[in-house]
């Protein structure tokens, strides 16, 4: 039997593929990735199992890192699909996945679809002319890395072009609640874009004021 990583696209819940769709509904089981990404309709599982007839299960943060295994329970006998938003590939989390299948002997297949990586082709710019791509993470308080920052002037100083992936926070949890053990989740946030140009001035009013020439 096989386990499926199946890619739905960056639009709705049409954008799966021919293929894509038949597999869905031949699985045994169908999971959703609701971590590392989202559609722009959200986490709303409902309109997809409206659009392939059958139940998707939500896949959240704490099966796909912690609870990786239970994706792939079954699939040595059954066929199990998990779906991606984007390109499966998108994301080293599959990458690992893939990984612990291979580990247990089983078969792994992949449905590709479109991804940000090549979709932001719209925006004009020639892909040939992108250097490294960057996540920039969302500030908290008394956390706020600037890594990325140097990645992008770099491309800069090279003449490439960036494309920045903006960090989500999708089922987290207070450092209180982690340490007294209690599952009580913090509302979804998702970085904006103001917010993600605010943190890049801040930084470049950082290094200046250390004697840095921002990049």
């Amino acid at each position: 039997m096989v386990f499926y990583l199946i890619g739905l696209g960056l639009g709705d819940v049409e954008d799966i593929t021919v293929k894509g769709l038949n597999i869905v509904k031949k699985c045994k089981r169908v999971h959703l990735e609701a971590y590392t990404s989202i559609l722009c309709y959200g986490l709303d599982k409902s309109k997809l199992e409206e659009f392939y007839g059958r139940e998707v299960i939500e896949a959240d943060r704490t099966v796909v890192e912690q609870n990786s295994d239970e994706l792939l329970d079954g699939a040595d006998v059954d066929d199990v699909a998990m779906l991606v938003v984007g390109d499966p590939f998108g994301a080293t989390t599959h990458t690992d996945l893939v990984l612990r299948a291979k580990e247990r002997n089983i078969t792994v297949k992949v449905v590709h679809n479109a991804s940000i990586m090549n979709a932001v082709g719209c925006c004009g710019l020639q892909l040939y002319n992108f250097g490294e791509t960057v996540s920039v993470v969302m500030w908290l308080d008394g956390w706020e890395p600037d890594s990325y920052y140097d990645k992008i002037a770099s491309n800069m100083e090279k003449g490439f072009h960036t494309l920045c992936l903006l960090d989500i926070k999708t089922k987290e949890q207070s450092v209180e609640n982690m340490m007294r053990g209690r599952k009580i989740y913090e509302p979804p946030r998702y970085l904006t874009c103001a917010e993600a140009a605010t943190q890049l001035l801040k930084i470049a009013e950082r290094k200046k004021a250390s004697g840095i020439e921002p990049g």
